[in-house]
């Protein structure tokens, strides 16, 4: 098997054979393109989302706390816990572990999330760290869940801050040698900062009573998290690649990489429909959100158009780091 998420159609398979019981007081459990369950407990919605890191080597803590935060962020709640899965490999130090450890509590302080729990091990069945994160969010009865499947035929589609930001910030970490090649040293520099942009918890807040659906955009990159919504939602997207917002940078390492932008991991950037963009754009202005209308929700299919040529966008088989990490 090659690396990276599964495919779709074998992951339904799988879903569809292993949900183990139903239970009353679950809204939604497991489902392709939503990355959270909903728990109703009466008085208040327990929002759970669970992630690894597998594709970074430096800063796993950092990444794996904000992707997980930013599922439970697409869905409109509050943060309120993590649980914490280390797996060290026989080469780590205990130095090793501890920053992974420290990242994470760091980050934890700064967005008034606790850490709950969790387990650490050393083991020589992994050969990098690993990291994986179960986050839990609330929300009150009366608050409506935002659903990676509730994008609707006609909601323009936004996306925030600009693609590939985890992706540039996991290739001059983990690749720095080779970066530092084709960068200058102020761009290397602009490239580590992309780290700092990860969180989409502001955008979730704000949007939470204007957006159709929120999705985080992570493995397989924009093109990707088009393809969760849709398989999510039933419905098909036209987008335009000239609409698209890759940095610089982002795209000069991609270039030297040969890597697609486009379906490169993309934690920091938020896909949202809405019917009322302009409300939304406005919104997200107003509080220092850079954001951009990258095209449309329609009934179905799936479209990118590129120099006026509409083109049929197949699914990504796996996210576009990988290819690195393979070698």
């Amino acid at each position: 098997m090659i690396t990276g998420k599964l495919n779709w159609d074998v992951l339904k398979k799988l879903l569809a054979r292993n949900q183990g019981a139903i239970r009353p007081e679950v809204e939604k459990g497991g489902a392709v393109g939503e990355d959270c369950a909903v728990v109703n407990l009466g008085e208040e919605k327990l929002i759970l989302s669970t992630d690894p890191v597998t594709a970074a080597a430096e800063g796993a803590g950092h990444i794996a706390f904000h992707i997980n935060i930013n599922d439970i962020a697409t869905t409109g709640a509050r943060p309120l816990g993590i649980m914490v899965t280390i797996l060290a490999p026989k080469e780590a130090s205990l130095i090793d572990i501890e920053k992974v450890m420290r990242d994470i509590s760091r980050e934890a302080k700064e967005n008034e999330v606790m850490i709950l729990g969790g387990h650490t091990e050393v083991t020589d069945a992994v050969n990098r760290m690993i990291v994986s994160v179960t986050a839990i969010g609330t929300m009150d009865p009366g608050e409506e869940v935002v659903w990676t499947g509730g994008a609707k035929a006609g909601d323009k589609i936004i996306v925030t801050k600009a693609l590939g930001l985890e992706g540039t910030s996991i290739l001059v970490a983990d690749f720095f040698e080779q970066a530092k090649e084709v960068l200058t040293a102020a761009e290397m520099k602009e490239a580590r900062g992309f780290s700092k942009e990860l969180s989409v918890l502001k955008e979730g807040r704000l949007l939470r009573n204007l957006a159709s659906s929120m999705h985080d955009i992570t493995e397989g990159g924009v093109l990707g998290a088009l393809w969760e919504v849709k398989e999510a939602s039933g419905k098909g997207f036209r987008v335009y690649e000239d609409r698209l917002p890759v940095r610089a940078v982002t795209r000069k390492l991609c270039d030297a990489f040969s890597l697609d932008p486009l379906k490169l991991i993309s934690s920091g950037s938020m896909l949202l429909t809405v019917e009322k963009e302009e409300e939304a754009l406005t919104l997200l202005k107003k509080h220092g959100i850079e954001a951009h209308v990258i095209g449309e929700v329609l009934e179905e299919g799936s479209f990118l158009v590129k120099e006026g040529q509409e083109i049929h966008v197949e699914a990504p088989t796996r996210d576009e780091i990988y290819k690195l990490y393979d070698k």
